[in-house]
C-alpha cells in the first residue's frame, strides 16, 4: 500500500489525473463546480469541498480522501495493491492441438514470491513428468499430444492454471483444447438436372476441427473460380447461375485442414435445353438458415432464387431497421455476408426474390443471433480490514446472453455461510465479522455461452499494531423524527495529532452492509448530526478514525431510533354484522416504530357529541360495536394518543338493499315469463304458519323498518324454478303462466 498526502491552503489548486473514477460517500457540495466532465481531471477543491466535510473517490486500486479543516484541504491518495497482489499477465487460450505434436499453454503470473503454478485438466491436477512439464514462466508443455483410439483416452479437455503465494490462490480462465480432426463427409453432393439458363446448387458438409477449407472440382480438376457465375460459400455450397451446357460434368468437393484432406462423393450435373421464353414464377431454392455466432465473427446468409425472367434478390430486416453498409457484402447473386459482426447485427433477416417489373415476390426468413462474451463493468477491489469488521466486493458484468456470476475463494467454489452473503444475483459479496479464515483471494467468474472472464480481489486482515485505536464512547440520541445526534470521546492530544478525520458509517437496522452510507467529519469534531432520516426508524451506526496510515478499527456499534412523528389518520372501513352491530377495521402503520395505541369513538347523527370512546393497544386493528339502535345511522371516529381523530358516518341501508335484492331476484327468477294474465291467485301460495317477520309493538321514530318478505314457490309449473323472494304486501299478478 502506498500513501501520498497533499495539503492545500485556501484558493490553491491541485490537478490529479488518475483515470475514470467512481465516486461514493461524497458530502453535500463536495463535487463543486470544477469537476471535469471527462471524469479525469479534478481541480479547485479548495472551494469545491464543503468545510468540515470529506469526499471519497475510488478508482481501480486507488482511494482518495479529501478533508477540509479550517480552510485547509488535505488530500490523501491510497494506492491499493502492490507486488504482493497475484495477477495474470497471460492466461491460457482456446487452442487446437495436432496429434503427436507438442502443445504449449501460457500462464504468466506476477506477484510477491514465491509463486507456484500448477495445471489442471477437467478439474484434475496434471502430473508433471515425462509427458508434461511446467516451464519457469508457468507455461505448460505437453511434449506429444495424444488420443488413443483403443482406450478412448485423450489429452483434449478444459485446462486452467492455478497460481499461489502465501496470500492465496488465483485460478485462470478455462481454455478449451481440442484435437484437430477431419471426419468423413456427412452430406455429399447429389446429382441433378438443370435447365439451361437456370440455377444449380450443390452442397456438401463435413465437421472438421478446425473448420475445413472447402473447394470444388469438376471432372477432378479444380474449378475455375474466376468465373463470376460460380459462388463457393465457406459452408461448402456451390452455386452456379446462368447455367450453360459447358457446365455439365462430374462435381465433388474437397475439404482440408491441419489434420487431413478428404474428398466427397461425386455428383453428375446435367444441363437440359429448355423451351425458349417460358415464364416461370420466382422460386427461392435455398433461403437463410438460423445462425448463432460470436462478435467479430463473419455471418453468411444464403439466398439463391430461380425463375424466368431471372428474379432480383434483395435483403431487409423484419424489424424495419436498416441493414447498413459497413461490413456488408453480397456474394454471388444474392448471398449476404456480414463481416466483423456486432450485437446490433442480431435480428431476423428477410430475403426477397422479386420478378422484374412486378410486385410479385417470394420471401424467406432467417434469424441471426450475435453473442458477446462477458465484460466487466465493475470488478472487485482489494481491501484491508481489521478483525470483526465487514467487507463488500462488487462484481458486475455484461454480455449476450446475460452472464452468470460465481465466486471462488482461493480457487474453490465459495459457499455462503453465516458471515458470507451473496446478493443481487451474485453481483455483491459481503463478508461480515471478518476473521483470519476470511483472508483470501476472492475471484468473480462471469460465464455465458460465448465465453468466460474473471476478476479477483484480496481480502487482508489488518494487524492491530498498524491501526489507530478505535474511537471510544460512541453514543446516539434522537433529536427529532428525522435527526440523530452522535457523540464520542475526544482522544488524547498525541492521538489527535495523528488523526486526519473521522468517518461515520450508518445503515438502517437489519439491512445488509452493502446498503451502508458514510459521512466524514473533521478531526476536531466529536459530535455530528445525521439529518433527513426516516421517522420512527432504527439505525445501526459505527465510527472510524483515519490517519496517513489508513483507517482505525471500528468503534462499537450503536443502535438508535428516530422519534415518531404525529401519525397520519389511519385508513379504515366498516362491515355490518347484524341489525345492532358492526365491525370496524383499520390499517396498522407500515413503518417501524413505537405506536402508543388507538382510540375509537362514534356518535348518533345528528347529535354533535361522541360517545363510547374505547382505547386499543398498537397491535390491534379491529373492533366490534354492538348494542346499536336498530337501523340507526351511526357516525364513528377513531384517534390515536396524539389526539388525531377521524369521523365517519355509517348509513345502514339494509332496507333499501333488501328491496333492490328482492327486485333483482324476482326479475331473474321469472325471466322466462313474459306475459301475465288475470285470474285466480290459486296458482301461488305463501308459507304457512303465520308471519314470522312481524314484530310486536311499534318501532321507534326515525327507525327504518325492513320490508317484510315472503318466499313464493310455484305450485303449477311445467318446469322447476328456484324460490323467489318478494316484498310482502306488494300486489302479485293474478295469474302467471310459466313457459
Amino acid at each position: 500500500m502506498e500513501i501520498t498526502q497533499h495539503v492545500l491552503e485556501q484558493s490553491q489548486e491541485l490537478e490529479l489525473r488518475l483515470g475514470l473514477p467512481e465516486w461514493s460517500d461524497v458530502g453535500e457540495g463536495a463535487m463543486g463546480e470544477d469537476y471535469g466532465e471527462d471524469g479525469k481531471t479534478m481541480d479547485g477543491w479548495g472551494e469545491g469541498v464543503r468545510k468540515e466535510r470529506a469526499a471519497v473517490c475510488s478508482l481501480t486500486s486507488i482511494i482518495i480522501l479529501f478533508f477540509i479543516i479550517n480552510n485547509t484541504t488535505t488530500i490523501i491518495i491510497i494506492l491499493l495493491g502492490s507486488a504482493s497482489e497475484l495477477a495474470f499477465l497471460k492466461e491460457p487460450n482456446d487452442v487446437i492441438a495436432v496429434r503427436d505434436r507438442p502443445l504449449m499453454l501460457d500462464c504468466q503470473v506476477e506477484g510477491e514470491g514465491p509463486i507456484s503454478v500448477t495445471w489442471r485438466r477437467n478439474g484434475v491436477p496434471i502430473p508433471i513428468g515425462l509427458k508434461a512439464s511446467v516451464l519457469a514462466n508457468g507455461t505448460l508443455l505437453i511434449k506429444s499430444f495424444q488420443k488413443r483410439r483403443e482406450s478412448n483416452e485423450t489429452d483434449a479437455g478444459e485446462y486452467d492454471c492455478a497460481a499461489q503465494n502465501h496470500y492465496g490462490m488465483l485460478i485462470s480462465r478455462k481454455a478449451r483444447v481440442q484435437l484437430a480432426s477431419l471426419p468423413k463427409f456427412h452430406i455429399h453432393p447429389e446429382s441433378m438436372s438443370v435447365d439451361e439458363g437456370g440455377v444449380a446448387r450443390l452442397t456438401c458438409q463435413v465437421n472438421g476441427i478446425p473448420e475445413a477449407n472447402i473447394s470444388w472440382e469438376k471432372n477432378r480438376t479444380a474449378l475455375n473460380t474466376d468465373d463470376n457465375r460460380y459462388t463457393i460459400l465457406p459452408t461448402g455450397i456451390l452455386q452456379i447461375t446462368g447455367v450453360r451446357r459447358s457446365d455439365s460434368g462430374v462435381y465433388r468437393c474437397v475439404a482440408s485442414n491441419i489434420a487431413n484432406t478428404r474428398y466427397s462423393h461425386e455428383a453428375q450435373l446435367t444441363v437440359t435445353v429448355a423451351a425458349p421464353r417460358i415464364y416461370k414464377e420466382p422460386v427461392i431454392l435455398s433461403g437463410p438458415q438460423n445462425l448463432t455466432i460470436t462478435v467479430h465473427q463473419t455471418a453468411i446468409l444464403e439466398c439463391i432464387a430461380t425463375g424466368n425472367p431471372r428474379p432480383i434478390v434483395s435483403w431487409s430486416r423484419l424489424d424495419g431497421r436498416s441493414i447498413g453498409v459497413e461490413g456488408i457484402q453480397v456474394l454471388g447473386t444474392g448471398n449476404l455476408m456480414i463481416s466483423d459482426a456486432n450485437l446490433q447485427h442480431s435480428g431476423v433477416y428477410v430475403c426477397s426474390a422479386n420478378r422484374p417489373g412486378t410486385r410479385m415476390r417470394r420471401t424467406a426468413l432467417g434469424r441471426l443471433v450475435v453473442q458477446a462474451p462477458p465484460e466487466f463493468l465493475q470488478w472487485p477491489q482489494s481491501v484491508s480490514r481489521p478483525a470483526g469488521s465487514s467487507a463488500v466486493f462488487t462484481c458486475m458484468a455484461q454480455g449476450v446472453p446475460e452472464p452468470h456470476l460465481i465466486w471462488l475463494k482461493n480457487g474453490k467454489i465459495l459457499t455462503p455461510g453465516d458471515n458470507v452473503k451473496l446478493t443481487n444475483n451474485n453481483s455483491t459479496l459481503a463478508v461480515t465479522r471478518i476473521t483470519t479464515e476470511d483472508e483470501a483471494i476472492y475471484q468473480c467468474i462471469a460465464e455465458n455461452s460465448a465465453g468466460t472472464n474473471q476478476a479477483s480481489a484480496r481480502l487482508a486482515l489488518t494487524q492491530s499494531t498498524e491501526l489507530l485505536e478505535a474511537p471510544q464512547d460512541l453514543t446516539a440520541m434522537a433529536l427529532s423524527p428525522t435527526t440523530l445526534q452522535l457523540t464520542w470521546a475526544q482522544p488524547s492530544p498525541e492521538v489527535t495529532d495523528g488523526i486526519i478525520g473521522y468517518v461515520l458509517h450508518i445503515r438502517m437496522f437489519g439491512e445488509p452492509d452493502s446498503r451502508e452510507l458514510q459521512e466524514a467529519v473533521s478531526k476536531t469534531t466529536f459530535q455530528h448530526e445525521f439529518t433527513t432520516l426516516e421517522p420512527a426508524t432504527t439505525y445501526s451506526i459505527y465510527l472510524k478514525a483515519y490517519s496517513p496510515l489508513g483507517a482505525s478499527q471500528q468503534s462499537s456499534t450503536v443502535v438508535a431510533t428516530t422519534l415518531g412523528g404525529v401519525p397520519s389518520s389511519p385508513s379504515f372501513f366498516t362491515k355490518v354484522l347484524n341489525k345492532t352491530a358492526m365491525q370496524v377495521f383499520w390499517e396498522l402503520p407500515s413503518k417501524p416504530g413505537k405506536v402508543e395505541g388507538f382510540k375509537l369513538s362514534y356518535r348518533k347523527v345528528p347529535q354533535p357529541n361522541f360517545q363510547g370512546q374505547e382505547a386499543f393497544p398498537g397491535h390491534i386493528n379491529t373492533h366490534t360495536i354492538s348494542h346499536l339502535e336498530w337501523y340507526q345511522r351511526q357516525d364513528q371516529h377513531r384517534q390515536d394518543d396524539e389526539g388525531s381523530m377521524t369521523g365517519i358516518v355509517v348509513g345502514i341501508h339494509i332496507g333499501m338493499a333488501c328491496i333492490i335484492f328482492c327486485a333483482l331476484f324476482l326479475m331473474f327468477g321469472y325471466r322466462r315469463s313474459f306475459f301475465c294474465r288475470k285470474g285466480t291467485q290459486d296458482g301461488w301460495s305463501g308459507p304457512r304458519g303465520g308471519d314470522r317477520n312481524q314484530r310486536a309493538g311499534s318501532p321507534k321514530e326515525g327507525v327504518i323498518r325492513m320490508p317484510e318478505v315472503i318466499e313464493l314457490v310455484p305450485q303449477r309449473c311445467d318446469s322447476i324454478t328456484a324460490p323467489v323472494m318478494v316484498v310482502k304486501g306488494q300486489a302479485l299478478p293474478a295469474q302467471c303462466q310459466m313457459k
